[in-house]
């Protein structure tokens, strides 16, 4: 088991290396009492805060995460009302909730890739061919058929069963709803002009069900079904799931690979922790490779940790070097759970907001603990 001590010089050590990612943000650790540390919102990557919940303890025994997976409209909500030590959404904050949250500041935690997964018994492997306007219709209601000619016309080599579909979509406020629907509202005027994007939005069909969990046990029972979830939900329970057509042109595959690929182009051109990040999107990227569906997914701080009555200067200290922690050491767990690690561009951008964020108006990251 590292000492805390021990991990301070890790982290050091890995700092020094990387030389990419200059120390923008120094490790607090320091001798304290246990500290319970709360956070709630996105599912989409539920499965990677929680191995970081188990992974925390070696490195730092008295601090303990929590963190439930309610979707990021629970996450937001909670988050504004400081009824947590941090949120989570994969949708950064919209104008209207950044005046409701003054001091905000946004934590690109990984990257993940949002998928259109289906049970349809003719078509048991992964690999049907969709387009977005194809996506765009079915949701719609518009395409109502899996046999439909334009199905038919982008998988010639599958026999596509004269049968409903049945579309599946969150019924919560949910980070991935908004990525699936940016992507739909980027690709189809007719969505973006009828329906739009959001957390929550008005389906025009289909059956509801609670986070990505919800969506897979909706499509999973459900025959000739078709739903959104993120990519390690349909790896971890094993549902086949389409390549999508990108901007390019190409059908491809949701992987790490594709995912990473999407992001690569945006990573250099980011806000500042602290700015809007409202206009901030991975949809629809340009490249050959990249996968069409793919988004950051945010954890949520007030710039001054005090805004929160509950915080405490020791809370405060540990949550950081959690947070330090999960986007450094704590990247190297994503990619076992089909999350692409984040770019050093991105890990700098977030040292740089840590190295912000204070505690009584005094900078966390230059305190002096006892």
């Amino acid at each position: 088991m590292k000492t805390k001590m021990g991990f301070k010089l890790m982290i050091a050590a890995v700092l020094v290396m990387v030389s990419v990612i200059p120390a923008s943000y120094s490790s607090n650790l320091s001798a304290q009492g246990p500290v319970t540390i709360n956070g709630a919102g996105a599912s989409f990557p539920f499965p990677l805060i929680d191995t970081w919940r188990v992974e925390y303890e070696a490195v730092d025994p008295g601090t303990t995460i929590n963190y439930q997976s309610i979707g990021s409209g629970g996450g937001v909500q909670q988050f504004t009302e400081n009824t947590v030590d941090f949120g989570a959404s994969d949708a950064p904050l919209t104008p209207e909730e950044e005046t409701n949250k003054p001091g905000a500041v946004h934590i690109p935690e990984t990257i993940g890739s949002v998928v259109a997964a289906y049970n349809l018994p003719g078509v048991p492997d992964k690999g049907l061919k969709l387009t977005g306007p194809v996506l765009a219709d079915i949701y719609l209601g518009k395409i109502t058929k899996w046999n439909d000619p334009r199905i038919v016309e982008l998988n010639p080599e599958l026999s596509l069963p004269d049968a409903d579909i049945v579309t599946v979509h969150r019924s919560d406020g949910s980070g991935t709803t908004f990525v699936w629907t940016d992507y739909l509202s980027a690709i189809s005027p007719e969505w973006r002009d009828q329906i739009g994007k959001g957390k929550s939005v008005q389906w025009p069909t289909g059956l509801g069900a609670p986070g990505n969990e919800g969506v897979a046990n909706g499509i999973m029972g459900s025959e000739n079904s078709i739903g959104y979830v993120e990519l390690a939900y349909a790896l971890t329970t094993g549902m086949p799931y389409a390549y999508v057509q990108n901007q390019a042109g190409n059908f491809v595959e949701p992987t790490l690979a594709s995912t990473e690929a999407a992001v690569a182009a945006s990573a250099a051109t980011l806000p500042a922790g602290d700015a809007s990040w409202n206009n901030v999107t991975l949809v629809n990227a340009q490249g050959a490779d990249s996968y069409p569906i793919a988004s950051f997914s945010y954890l949520l701080l007030n710039k001054e940790m005090a805004d929160n009555p509950s915080m405490t200067q020791a809370k405060a200290t540990a949550l950081l070097d959690f947070i330090n922690w999960a986007i450094t050491d704590g990247q190297q767990f994503a990619p076992e759970l089909e999350y692409a690690p984040l770019p050093d561009e991105v890990v700098k951008l977030n040292q740089d907001t840590l190295s912000q964020i204070t505690f009584n108006g005094q900078p966390i990251a230059n305190s002096t603990q006892g």
